[in-house]
This record gives C-alpha cells, sequence and structure tokens, in this order.
C-alpha cells in the first residue's frame, strides 16, 4: 500500500510528488460537460481569444481535482477514509491546455479524531506548480485517515 498511515504523517512533513500531468483538451472539455459547466472560457477557443487570456482556460475545479489527486500516491493510497473538508482554496495563475502540474504537500496540522480512536485527521497543505515553477492552485484539505492497524510493521519493515 503506497498512501501513509496517520502515525507516518507528522506535522512538517514534506512530499514532492514525483508524477506530473500534462493537462490536454479533452480533460477540460470532458471535465466542463460533465459537471455541468457551459462556461465559454472553458469550452470556446473563438470566445477564449477575446478574453484577457486569449485562448480557453482549463476549469478550476479539474485544476483542485489534478492537483489533489497527483498527492494520493505519496500520502492516502488506501489508507483514507473520507475527506472531510477543503478549505483556502487558491488559483494565483491560469492553467491552459499544455501546462503541465507538478504537487507539492506539507502535514500542517493532525489530531487523533474524538469518534473514531481508530482514525485521525490529518490537514494537508498541497500546491501545484506548472511547468514555467508558476504556483497555479493550492489549497488546504482536511482528510480522516486510517491509524496503523495493531500489530503492523511500521513503514520500512512492511
Amino acid at each position: 500500500m503506497a498512501g501513509r498511515y496517520y502515525e507516518e504523517l507528522e506535522v512538517g512533513a514534506r512530499f514532492r510528488h514525483h508524477a506530473g500531468r500534462t493537462v490536454t483538451e479533452t480533460d477540460n472539455l470532458l471535465f466542463s460537460t460533465l459537471t455541468m459547466n457551459p462556461q465559454p472560457l472553458h469550452l470556446d477557443s473563438e470566445f477564449a481569444r477575446g478574453t484577457t487570456f486569449g485562448q480557453v482556460l482549463v476549469n478550476s475545479l479539474f485544476t483542485l481535482g489534478l492537483l489533489v489527486g497527483l498527492t494520493v500516491s505519496d500520502t492516502t493510497l488506501g489508507t483514507t477514509v473520507a475527506n472531510l473538508g477543503f478549505e483556502s482554496v487558491e488559483f494565483p495563475h491560469p492553467v491552459f491546455v499544455g501546462d503541465t502540474m507538478y504537487a507539492e504537500t506539507e502535514v500542517v496540522a493532525r489530531r487523533a479524531s474524538q469518534s473514531h480512536p481508530e482514525w485521525g485527521i490529518v490537514t494537508f497543505a498541497h500546491q501545484a506548480v506548472n511547468q514555467r515553477g508558476d504556483v497555479v492552485a493550492r489549497c488546504r484539505r482536511a482528510a480522516m485517515m486510517q491509524r496503523r492497524p495493531v500489530g503492523d510493521a511500521p513503514e520500512g519493515a512492511r
């Protein structure tokens, strides 16, 4: 299992996620239409050409989803119970078709669950940069995480 248990996610831990992902026109079109977002800035290149950006802008909710997705394999794959919420979601620079996104994560808080002793709550600060190093998205995400099962070997001994 690639994800980390609650006990392995110490405050201050940082992850530079290895995989990057280039955004395609299909990604943006599909996401926008599947989520019923008819904004021409995301779908109509002629319309977008006349805007400040001069080209189609990638849907920001796709950008947020991709940011979180890029972090999963190193942090929560198979060990998360549920996302509890997102806060401080920001998009400092636009994402365009053809941009490649990379992600970094820092564990900024954690606490044991009061109602479920087998789980803990971890707050992650995620950030995405494009191929030029521009920060294109950042957010804080609270996730309910599994605690290490009793008798399970610590990381490195698995």
